[in-house]
């Protein structure tokens, strides 16, 4: 690291480092330029800055708590385990900050109609939600195979007024449901704004989720220097386009003391179709706007990839994590489906709190370095979602390895 520390705003053509870009059809050029230079004008209103704060605080109900969890501080060995509430906001996800964000900008714009694409469900349900709130014609496309292990979202978004589009192409997981979503974009630029979920995709959409999300990090970085009077040893959360983890480390990205690590899906193990984690099986390609470290074959093509978790079920990584990695500066790491769905049940037992399944990918990477850890360390998983969606899955997965 230099003096001056490490530099992760992308420049004028939103690359990080090399990492990023805009790779879109020629139709979306002109939108993408639009929204960059509409995200720049707010980036630097008072106005914008005040009434989204005002919104985080009355709606989502910011800040959210930075909760010591000592049994499972005992549990593993640490001198502390904070768990950074983030199930606590409204819509009971980190994602929410985010889609609040992105809808009042569409506002600014004139828009009166938003999309979004959506995984394990829970940035649907908070576009659904804002939506209602604004308002707005609301549309969220969905893999098919999504929608059936996260039925009680898709209840949720329909109940909020939302439209639920299944998309039966290829996987019909996350990645589709982008591709149909940046379909309709293409379609209905002139009146709709593309929610898009997680800091990945073109240029300005990882800086824009990033910025966004960086609440998390910010809230974090004042309660746990109020609660221990310094800066913690270690920040983990888990990692799939990467919104939740890159909200929580932005802020402390120029912190050496402060180790980061990421947790990708290891799901049934690192072989061809079976994981979603892109450092460990993964090369650097472009996949949906961006340029990143994807999952691919040798011929370039988007390999499939499998996760218990819906939410971490995709091919990429977000281009900031790529240059994060490359810097040495954020460690990736991965744990298997019966890992997570072990620390589902774990934090449950310990901690009364039921993790949603892509945030038990983090607690079972911090369960699994038990004995580890060192009496002096002070740790912080973000709790980017709460397990009630996942409850169903959960029991399905169990079943079957019983069978």
């Amino acid at each position: 690291m230099s003096k001056r520390g490490i530099n992760t705003e992308p420049d004028r053509h939103g690359y990080f480092g090399p990492y990023g870009g805009m790779y879109v059809p020629e139709t979306l050029m002109a939108p993408l330029h639009e929204l960059a230079a509409a995200y720049q004008r707010i980036r630097k209103d008072g106005a914008f800055k005040r009434e989204l704060h005002a919104h985080l605080r009355d709606y989502v109900g910011r800040p959210t708590p930075l909760y010591l969890a000592e049994r499972m501080t005992r549990e593993i060995g640490c001198g502390a385990l904070y768990l950074k509430r983030e199930d606590l906001c409204h819509t009971g996800a980190h994602k929410i900050n985010n889609s609040l964000g992105q809808a009042l900008l569409a506002r600014r714009m004139g828009k009166k109609r938003v999309i979004a694409e959506t995984g394990a469900g829970q940035h649907g349900v908070a576009t659904a939600t804002v939506a209602a709130m604004f308002g707005m014609e609301c549309v969220i496309y969905m893999g098919a195979v999504d929608m059936e292990r996260q039925a009680l979202n898709v209840f949720r978004m329909r109940s909020l007024g939302a439209e639920v589009i299944a998309v039966t192409a290829g996987q019909q997981t996350l990645k589709e449901a982008i591709s149909e979503a940046m379909r309709d974009w293409v379609t209905n630029v002139r009146t709709t704004h593309y929610i898009l979920g997680s800091a990945l995709g073109a240029h300005p959409y990882p800086r824009m989720v990033r910025d966004f999300q960086s609440v998390i990090g910010r809230e974090t970085r004042r309660q746990i220097k109020r609660l221990t009077g310094a800066l913690p040893t270690a920040l983990i959360a888990c990692v799939g386009g990467g919104s939740n983890s890159i909200g929580l480390f932005h802020p402390f990205i120029n912190d050496p003391s402060v180790r980061m690590i990421g947790v990708e899906a290891g799901g049934d193990g690192i072989r061809k179709g079976r994981h979603a984690a892109r450092f460990a099986g993964g090369k650097v390609g472009i996949l949906q706007g961006t340029k990143t470290f994807v999952l691919q074959d040798r011929h370039g093509q988007i390999q499939l990839t499998h996760s218990v978790s819906a939410g971490l079920d995709y091919a990429a990584i977000g281009p900031e994590h790529s240059l994060l990695r490359d810097l040495g500066r954020v460690e990736y790491a991965h744990v298997s489906d019966r890992e997570a769905v072990d620390a589902f049940d774990t934090l449950g037992r310990w901690e009364g709190i039921l993790p949603a399944l892509e945030t038990a990918h983090a607690v079972a990477y911090v369960i699994k370095q038990a004995g580890r850890w060192k009496k002096r360390d002070v740790l912080v998983i973000n709790l980017s979602g709460r397990g009630d969606k996942d409850v169903q899955q959960v029991a399905a997965w169990k079943e079957g390895q019983r069978r």
